[in-house]
């Protein structure tokens, strides 16, 4: 079966992004029966890439590796099983890693077309909305007037999360770690805004709701927001876990890992039902994996939602290929609003 050759960020070592990406070129197979080869134009950022930038993210595939799960590009060629008619169609769509090349092949269920919309746009509607979409609506839908609390909520998932929560009629607590975030979680709709390097969340949300609880909490952090997070959760409330970016703020190995599930404590099943709580775990790798009919489903949804201007993704950023340490250093910082967007 013929290869193709193309460049690629090969991730060869963990730690400082300067060092960590190395542009090299690579061989790829030609696309399976069920995939299409797409020659990529722009790819994006999510911390997930970050944490296995970090080594921290077992997910991720061996060293020397190429990450990356999305990508914007043109169809050049079809699996046998594949409509032949997507080749030179334009289209944004998901990777199991390998986003970060110019050319990548992905299932044909993983891709939507998009004419001409906008590279970093779409982008922003990929992974990170898609996710927020997953969650709010999908797996178990806000409903009207319930209280909701989004960790990073100005972040590329958070955003979105604010402005569904918003147009299902719940109120919404963001909470942010940088006073730059708290102007634009306010114009998404955000009803209390907590920077909680400032103050304890915890105190300002029970000084907020006036002795009532959440109903649902999005938490991408983990760590000791998690027991923190469930003392304030009503009966009958959801906390969603869809990251531990916590985990990335360890120095010390497998003793910061260690640390950080200890700070999350132990959860007994039969707890969460004596109390009716629920907790849920997201990753939408897996559900790519088993399900990837659901994620165009949701990929679909959002880019209607964006067309219908009932959401408006933020974009934090758009670099030259030759940029990307920079753009990783950045994401890394917490120091972003919405998408990071790499271009070739």
């Amino acid at each position: 079966m013929q290869k193709n050759n193309t460049e690629a960020f090969l991730l060869k070592e963990k730690g400082n992004p300067e060092k960590a990406f190395s542009l090299s070129t690579i061989s790829i197979e030609a696309p399976k029966s069920d995939e299409v080869l797409i020659e990529v134009t722009s790819f994006g950022l999510n911390y997930a890439d970050v944490m296995a930038r970090n080594g921290l993210y077992k997910e991720a595939p061996p060293m020397p590796c190429v990450i990356g799960y999305e990508v914007v590009g043109i169809v050049t060629e079809v699996g046998k099983e594949v409509d032949s008619t997507w080749i030179g169609k334009r289209v944004v769509a998901f990777t199991r890693f390998g986003g970060y090349a110019k050319k990548v092949n992905t299932k044909a269920s993983a891709i939507v077309a998009i004419d001409d919309l906008d590279a970093a746009v779409t982008l922003s509607l990929c992974t990170q909305s898609v996710t927020a979409y997953y969650m709010a609506n999908y797996v178990a839908p806000i409903y009207k007037n319930e209280n909701v609390l989004i960790h990073a909520a100005a972040g590329g998932v958070g955003s979105i999360l604010i402005q569904l929560a918003k147009k299902a009629g719940a109120t919404v607590i963001a909470k942010i770690g940088n006073e730059s975030k708290r102007e634009l979680v306010k114009k998404l709709g955000a009803d209390c805004i907590i920077n909680y390097n400032q103050s304890d969340y915890i105190s300002e949300v029970e000084k907020y709701l006036n002795g009532k609880k959440l109903d649902v909490i999005y938490n991408p952090v983990g760590g000791e927001t998690f027991k923190n997070d469930m003392k304030i959760l009503n009966p009958g409330g959801k906390m969603f876990l869809f990251g531990g970016s916590a985990l990335s703020k360890g120095k010390w190995g497998i003793l910061s890992s260690l640390n950080f599930v200890r700070k999350m404590g132990l959860m007994i099943p039969i707890g969460l039902m004596m109390q009716s709580k629920s907790v849920l775990g997201i990753n939408m790798l897996k559900i790519a994996d088993e399900k990837p009919e659901v994620i165009q489903e949701c990929l679909n949804a959002v880019i209607s939602l964006y067309r219908e201007k009932v959401i408006e993704p933020q974009i934090g950023g758009e670099f030259n290929a030759s940029e990307l340490a920079k753009a990783h250093a950045l994401l890394e910082s917490g120091n972003t609003i919405g998408k990071l967007a790499i271009h070739w």
